[in-house]
Order: structure tokens, then C-alpha cells, then sequence
């Protein structure tokens, strides 16, 4: 009887993993983008949004650089490796943005890189045009 309530529809919502490791920062874009119709889910380091990504599908990740464990880089360096995570498109939203890093992030194929701190609408059109990307090359 309750069966008829679940509609066994998947969310029409774009999925999108936040990796960072500042709190502040995750709850407030989290805050943002679910009010701007995405769903969010989060990791605090890149090896647990390795796992993540994998078990989630994301169609989307904003991905920091500086963290625990694994760094961004190193996470972007493993998802080049598994063929079920390289064609995610991957925002870099880091405070580190020295050409070094950015030139790294770019070696790997990130759609766009912010720097942190940002503005919300930037953001949500960085993030539109990387779907709308995604969208193209799926031919969806």
C-alpha cells in the first residue's frame, strides 16, 4: 500500500558533490545550491570523494584543493585513472590559485576553476555552463 507513494522516478535535481574540508564554506555553497533546485552531497577530503563519486553518480563536483588526507590534485590524478569518474566535469573552487595549481587542475581536464572567496551567482553560472557541457557531449 505505502509502495504507491514512492514513485521509483529518479530526481530530476542535478547532483552535485561538494569536497572540502571548511565547514563554513560546504554548509553555506550546500545552503545555495539546494535553494537553486541542486541536490548536494559532501565529502571533507578527496579520498572519501573518490568513494563518493563512485557510490553517488554525481553530475557534478566542486572540488577544493588544500585538504586532509588527499589533496585536490591527488584527487583529480585518481579520477583521471577510473573510467567510471573521469567524465565528471570538476570545478575547482580553491583559494589556491597560483598558476601552478591552476595549471595542474587544467592538466586534468577541469571544466573551470573559482577562487574562493566567490560570488553565489558566479558560481551557479559556473556550474550551469558545465551541465550544459555535460548535456552536449551526452548528446541528451
Amino acid at each position: 500500500m505505502f509502495g504507491l507513494f514512492k514513485s521509483g522516478k529518479k530526481s530530476d535535481k542535478p547532483k552535485i558533490l561538494i569536497v572540502d574540508d571548511e565547514t563554513d564554506y560546504v554548509t553555506t555553497i550546500q545552503q545555495h545550491l539546494e535553494w537553486s533546485n541542486y541536490h548536494t552531497v559532501v565529502a571533507v577530503n578527496g579520498k572519501e570523494g573518490l568513494e563518493k563519486a563512485s557510490a553517488e553518480h554525481p553530475d557534478i563536483i566542486l572540488l577544493d584543493t588544500n585538504m586532509p588526507v588527499m589533496n585536490g590534485h591527488e584527487t583529480l590524478e585518481n579520477m583521471s585513472k577510473n573510467p567510471e569518474l573521469k567524465g565528471i566535469p570538476v570545478i575547482m573552487v580553491t583559494a589556491a590559485c597560483e598558476m601552478d595549481d591552476i595549471a595542474t587542475a587544467s592538466s586534468f581536464g577541469v571544466v573551470d576553476y573559482i577562487a574562493k572567496p566567490f560570488d553565489f551567482a558566479e558560481l551557479k553560472e559556473k556550474i550551469a555552463n558545465a551541465l550544459a557541457g555535460k548535456k552536449a557531449l551526452s548528446g541528451v
